[in-house]
């Protein structure tokens, strides 16, 4: 059996959906699936071994030159190659009317999330088959429930396994034990204090580990530069793609990471990681996984707010407490790096005695 599997971005959400596959491959023998997903997340599919082609798509890059997508023929020859795939289905894991336009192209029954569903109700109306699954559920779970109903199985008991082969990305010499600091994320508001990153960083080398802080853009980078200054056991590692990223936690002993794409991917290649939640709920979209720990900011009357922009105005109580200039969002002052700190040592040596 070939399928057509769309679910082009993010990375959580990509990650996310590794679980539903395996699945899939489990309860029907020899299906293969092929793959529709950005071209910046286009290795994630080939580590799964159900995945027999990817099809790289760039909706965010043509969207800002739309003239110029049409004119060089990118957008000509991607739906060529979905016209030229034959599939016996096509599941639009995405659930959105960008991911569903894309079902057009394909001559084959297509299946999705129904209205009361999908992120986007609209999208429900390109679906030959839409099926329920219930809302309040991590996402993980809603995919594996929607592969099921469309393959015709039933969803296996137990914690989801993504599937991939993490042996193939260690290295025969790791040196040193060290933690990794996912400390990058997209919204200003899941962005844990730099000052606390700096203190745990003090922290975990007092206790024998070395830390090492990947980035991906210069603000990450000037980020990653400051907390390491001085240390000589805090490593600033060079850019890498999304493939050097996951042979760095391969081998790690443990993580920390702020709700970000790559502690999802963490997760997935099961590195104990320590997740840290401010603004968002980690019941819906935290690091799903084995030894997977979530911490999350209770402040009263505020988290989670699901804001990419906080608007907590702080409280005469809050200018005496805390200092307002680096210690923001006040979320974050519940997960202060003393008890950060307990959680992943913790961890390391849970990782050590495995």
């Amino acid at each position: 059996m070939r399928v057509l599997l769309i679910k082009t971005s993010s990375l959580g959400d990509v990650i996310h959906t590794l679980p539903a596959l395996t699945d899939a491959a489990r309860a029907v023998p020899g299906i293969q699936f092929d793959w529709v997903v950005e071209e910046g997340f286009a290795e994630i599919p080939t580590w799964h071994p159900a995945v027999a082609g990817v099809i790289p798509v760039a909706i965010r890059r043509w969207r800002k030159n739309l003239w110029q997508t049409f004119k060089n023929g990118e957008w000509r020859g991607f739906k060529q190659r979905l016209r030229e795939g034959r599939y016996d289905l096509v599941i639009d894991a995405q659930g959105l009317l960008k991911s569903a336009w894309l079902t057009r192209y394909v001559k084959a029954p297509v299946v999705g999330l129904d209205k009361d569903s999908a992120r986007e109700p609209l999208a429900a109306r390109f679906y030959d088959r839409p099926y329920p699954v219930a809302r309040g559920q991590h996402a993980v779970e809603r995919l594996r429930q929607l592969f099921a109903q469309a393959l015709g199985y039933q969803v296996p008991e137990g914690l989801g396994d993504y599937g991939l082969d993490r042996s193939r990305l260690l290295n025969a010499s790791d040196g040193a034990p060290f933690v990794l600091f996912l400390h990058g994320t997209t919204w200003a508001t899941k962005h844990w204090p730099e000052l606390y990153w700096r203190q745990l960083a003090e922290r975990m080398i007092g206790q024998g580990l070395e830390v090492r802080l990947p980035w991906g853009n210069p603000a990450e980078k000037a980020r990653a530069e400051r907390i390491a200054q001085g240390l000589d056991k805090a490593v600033v590692l060079p850019k890498l793609n999304l493939a050097g990223v996951a042979k760095v936690l391969a081998s790690a002993q443990a993580c920390v990471a702020v709700d970000t794409g790559l502690g999802h991917l963490a997760a997935a290649l099961d590195v104990p990681t320590l997740s840290l939640f401010g603004p968002t709920n980690p019941g819906l979209t935290g690091a799903y996984g084995k030894s997977q720990i979530h911490m999350a900011g209770d402040y009263p009357a505020c988290a989670p707010c699901l804001q990419k922009k906080c608007t907590y105005q702080p409280t005469p109580e809050d200018q005496r407490q805390f200092d307002l200039e680096r210690e923001w969002p006040l979320c974050f002052t519940r997960l202060n790096p003393e008890r950060v700190a307990g959680q992943l040592v913790t961890l390391a040596l849970a990782k050590e005695h495995d």
